[in-house]
């Protein structure tokens, strides 16, 4: 997800795609534990998602 994606959500929008992104996450590190991940390169980009998110979150406040 871009940056400028990101920036155009509402608030209550970017909280919505907060938790669903925290819980695929949380869903491919199940599968990573048993070997079942497609596309592990998934989890990275997850990961930095969320921190880009988190970080436009704090600079709306």
């Amino acid at each position: 997800m871009k940056t400028k994606e990101i920036k155009e959500l509402s608030a209550e929008e970017l909280s919505k795609k907060l938790r669903d992104m925290r819980e695929e996450l949380l869903n491919l590190n199940v599968r990573k534990g048993t070997g079942q991940v497609e596309n592990p390169a998934r989890i990275k980009q997850l990961r930095r998602d969320i921190a880009r998110c988190e970080t436009i979150k704090t600079q709306k406040k």
